[in-house]
């Protein structure tokens, strides 16, 4: 299945994403989020119905800090945050057979692409994994 796959490059987690949906057959067509020209609307429907915390990037410098609070942060202020700083937006954004995401949940990535995922069940592949005390990853391309 040919697979859209928004990353923000070097991303540890998205590279064993990628690869675990290259292992089970698919074609990546890998995209730079950080780069891509984003438009509320285009951005939005990769959300669905998943509440507006959801949607943001909980490593994000400004999640982090303090200074954007996605609990407290409604629809349309969050696309403009992320719009202005697409780091805000929570990765990966994939599409796929007519349908968007975001986000990579095993079990919800076995049910709609196939990942045989029996062999990475209970394993977390969205928290970053840069320990705290370490320099955080860069917020642009």
């Amino acid at each position: 299945m040919q697979i859209i796959f928004y990353e923000k490059p070097g991303c540890s987690n998205n590279s064993r994403q990628k690869a675990l949906l290259e292992a089970a057959g698919h074609e990546l067509d890998v995209r730079n989020l950080l780069v891509e020209k984003w438009t509320a609307e285009n951005l939005r429907s990769f959300f669905g119905d998943r509440p507006v915390a959801d949607w943001f990037n909980k490593a994000a410098p400004q999640v982090k800090s303090g200074a954007v609070d996605p609990q407290n942060t409604d629809a349309e202020t969050a696309l403009a945050l992320m719009l202005a700083e697409p780091i805000l937006i929570r990765r990966p954004l994939i599409e796929a057979a007519g349908q968007r995401a975001v986000g990579f949940d095993p079990a919800e990535m076995e049910a709609w692409v196939g990942l045989q995922a029996p062999r990475v069940q209970g394993v977390d592949l969205e928290t970053c994994r840069r320990p705290k005390e370490t320099a955080a990853c860069p917020d642009k391309p």
